[in-house]
């Protein structure tokens, strides 16, 4: 079989003749190497396991397997099914150690064979095995928000179907398709459930069904080389028909003493070597072949070698009930030996990822707020505890990536090789942009570090920031944004605070206030209130400038400029230049949220489209505007989106020139309807939240040389570790904050001056107060932040009436 070519990849199929004819291709170390090929380009160097609570809900069996311990008669076991008290106590300790797959083994219908199984189903009010498997699924889900993956055997269409609705994936061991290991004296003699036929049609069903299914061989049984391939190939086949195959699992047979087969030989290595890449070989780059990695400890490297990418479910809290003599490693040893291997170790769910990032399709409806929860935005599980808005410590995996100088030494060819043309100012595709947001490992910290040494290029070690003040004039809105639980309107009554609408007097007092305390900039915006017109857009500025003239207006989201221009009934140009008149001087870039209207459509359907956003934004570039860009990520989407978001960017910013820097948004997820119906992740995870940082720094490369870090919602610790990973600067002082805290974050309203510099100063680097346009303030201004010993007054929100409060300034207040 002659070598794969990298372009040959994509393309790559075997014919079932191609593949009958590898039983006799005795090149192991050949067909290792071309099955690696394969793995690297569906997976890369990232090798996947679960974290599990293994639960042997029965070990009662009607089948009597040759080489099987799992399985015991009523006389051998105190109870003959695990309580669901005793279950849910399990996965409740399992979930405190980081836990997120309910792993429920069984027997095959014990019913059927034993009375002592019926008559403890009877005692506990169930007619069935299925049924109590229902029923103790159901709960940890409920209960502990642990996803179930259930192996309870052959089953009826109805039985699968009633499953689907509390598991997130199943699986039926296959084994082997060859009927001569049924005959008498052969390892599945009197195992009726093992049926290579009746097997397959379980398989068969849950693809009709659409269940992300698990299977696999098991080898050293007594089947031959011929045998695998004809048991792979017949899984192959059901998986072409329904896609619906999740991963194959190549278990190496091991013997275990008081079974007929303690005597038996078990494979060696290079038998296991061979089966994982033939499997490879078979089913191409893209389908997940695992290997149980307490079966060959030792060997673990080699075993990547061979083309898998998957160790299967791992438990820090249970034994493996299959295998209870071969313990699971310690997963910090795991991740070593995979890391010896080249690869990355990362955390996955029981569903795969390219399963959860199509979980409508997938998984049941009932299941779907349990896996947003549970997953990061390429599906993996999102395994850190952080969350943006939140005071939970960074997670010390990424901090050790990003801080450690070695960290980034094994980074891929491929993803040098796109660091390399940001750096030389190339525009990416949107495929290799989302190949960099899916970067892991020490892909990276390699990513992370190369944006640190793009970002001391182009700004030295200076941290920049703004003293500034945020004003939310209103969060009455008529819009009905998903994620939004600052606005204020009937479907949002329940969520914090009421409705206000605050008066001309008061935006100048905070004005006021805030030049007194140091500011250069006041940054403006609020919700859309029915009553507003362009013209109390113009009102807020001119207010601003008459309270104090010098005072920087950054204001009004793109939706607010499409509103005022609408309900005046002129263009976007003529209207921005009434605001520029007036006194406005910059944009924020907000409201663009995921620039993708497929994603728009869900988190804000009545709001701007993409094209209308960048209208926008390319009116106020042409008008004179300089405006900032921002992305509001870790909700329902996908990497490829980041991308398309990116690019879009990217691509006005090479037109107008306009925008002065790029602010990422992590999703604050506690209070925000999309999340309370369970329709959202609960934001992105923190390595998601740093390559959102260090990404755009690299794609951005000669157009946008700032790239901002929100300490609102990244926290300090997370905001300073950003200042590593290709930001620059660390945003406004704010004084007061009121959207983020509305949707559940507690890091609080205002990180002071002297308090920035200290932490600026504490990584090395050197604090620059900045006005809006990136200067250094003058010293004025410096020694009024500093020395300012002027208490904020609490901010009157004045109550919203049926119709809007005046903005226009009468008569100018000193401020005592």
């Amino acid at each position: 079989m002659k070598a794969i070519m990298n372009h040959e990849v994509a393309s790559f199929s075997l014919s079932d003749t191609q593949a009958l004819a590898l039983a006799d291709n005795g090149d192991t170390a050949a067909l290792m190497a071309q099955a690696q090929a394969l793995r690297d380009a569906g997976h890369g160097r990232v090798i996947s396991y679960s974290r599990k609570v293994f639960i042997p809900l029965t070990q009662l069996c009607r089948d009597v397997c040759h080489y099987c311990t799992f399985a015991r008669t009523p006389r051998r076991i105190e109870q003959a099914y695990m309580p669901i008290e005793e279950v849910l106590e399990l996965c409740r300790q399992g979930a405190a150690l980081g836990c997120q797959e309910a792993l429920f083994t069984l027997g095959e219908k014990p019913e059927l064979r034993y009375r002592a199984a019926r008559e403890a189903l009877a005692e506990m009010g169930y007619e069935s095995t299925l049924d109590y498997v229902v029923a103790a699924a159901e709960a940890v889900l409920k209960e502990t928000g642990l996803l179930p993956h259930i192996n309870a055997g052959n089953m009826t269409r109805d039985e699968i179907a009633r499953l689907r609705q509390v598991s997130a994936s199943m699986g039926i061991m296959l084994e082997s398709a060859s009927t001569r290991l049924c005959e008498k004296g052969m390892p599945h003699y009197g195992s009726p459930d093992k049926d290579p036929a009746t097997r397959l049609h379980t398989m068969d069903l849950a693809g009709e069904l659409g269940v992300p299914f698990t299977t696999g061989i098991l080898i050293g049984i007594g089947e031959t080389r011929r045998e695998r391939i004809e048991s792979l190939l017949a899984i192959r086949q059901l998986h072409e028909r329904h896609g619906h195959i999740q991963e194959i699992i190549v278990q190496n047979f091991r013997a275990k003493a008081d079974t007929k087969m303690a005597q038996a030989p078990e494979p060696d290595l290079e038998e296991l070597l061979w089966s994982l890449a033939v499997a490879r070989l078979i089913f191409g780059p893209d389908m997940n072949i695992q290997a149980p990695p307490n079966l060959s400890p030792g060997v673990l490297p080699k075993l990547v070698d061979a083309g898998i990418n998957d160790w299967g479910g791992v438990s820090p809290l249970t034994p493996d009930h299959v295998n209870p003599e071969a313990p699971w490693p310690h997963l910090d040893k795991l991740a070593q030996e995979t890391a010896v291997a080249g690869a990355f170790l990362d955390q996955r769910l029981t569903i795969y990822p390219a399963y959860a990032r199509h979980h409508e399709r997938w998984v049941d409806q009932a299941l779907h707020s349990a896996l947003l929860k549970q997953m990061d935005a390429d599906g993996f599980a999102k395994r850190d505890t952080w969350h943006s808005g939140a005071g939970k410590s960074l997670p010390a995996l990424e901090v050790d990536l990003v801080s450690n100088a070695r960290a980034s030494e094994g980074a891929s060819e491929e993803i040098r090789e796109l660091v390399q043309a940001c750096l030389a100012e190339q525009a990416l595709t949107e495929a290799q942009i989302t190949t960099l947001f899916q970067a892991r490992g020490a892909d990276f910290a390699y990513i992370c570090r190369q944006a640190d040494t793009l970002r001391r290029q182009k700004n030295g070690e200076r941290v920049s920031y703004v003293v500034n003040r945020n004003i939310n004039y209103t969060n009455v809105c008529y819009f009905k944004c998903q994620f939004c639980a600052f606005s204020k309107g009937k479907q949002h009554e329940d969520l914090r605070g009421k409705p206000y609408d605050i008066s001309a007097e008061e935006i100048a007092r905070r004005c006021q206030e805030a030049w007194q305390r140091g500011a250069t900039e006041v940054c403006m915006q609020g919700g859309i209130h029915p009553d507003y017109t362009g013209q109390t857009y113009i009102d807020i500025v001119q207010t601003v400038k008459t309270a104090e003239p010098d005072m920087h207006v950054h204001a009004f989201s793109p939706l607010e400029i499409f509103q005022g221009a609408e309900t005046l009934g002129i263009g976007l140009e003529e209207f921005l230049s009434q605001l520029r008149d007036a006194g406005l001087d910059t944009l924020p870039g907000t409201a663009a949220e995921i620039l993708h209207d497929e994603l728009r459509a869900t988190l804000c359907p009545d709001k701007l489209n993409t094209s209308q956003w960048l209208e926008v934004m390319e009116a106020a570039h042409k008008v004179g505007f300089n405006t900032t860009a921002t992305i509001m990520f870790g909700h329902v989407e996908q990497p490829r989106h980041w991308a398309a978001h990116l690019l879009r960017v990217r691509e006005l910013q090479a037109r107008s020139g306009g925008f002065t820097e790029f602010v990422p948004l992590p999703y604050v997820h506690m209070e925000a309807p999309l999340y309370r119906r369970g329709l959202s992740r609960r934001g992105p995870s923190f390595r998601e939240s740093v390559l959102m940082h260090a990404v755009p720094r690299l794609v951005f490369n000669g157009l946008i040389d700032d790239i901002q870090t929100s300490w609102v919602k990244m926290g300090h610790e997370g905001a300073l570790l950003c200042l590593d990973a290709g930001a620059n600067d660390l945003g406004g002082t704010l004084m007061n904050e009121s959207i983020t805290r509305a949707a559940g974050a507690g890091h609080g309203q205002e990180w002071a001056p002297r308090d920035i510099e200290t932490a600026i100063r504490s990584i090395g680097r050197e604090p620059m107060m900045r006005n809006t346009r990136y200067q250094s303030v003058s010293p004025e201004r410096r020694e009024a932040a500093f020395n300012n010993k002027l208490e904020l007054l609490d901010c009157v929100q004045e109550s919203a009436g049926k119709t809007h409060r005046n903005k226009k300034l009468l008569e100018v207040a000193e401020l005592g």
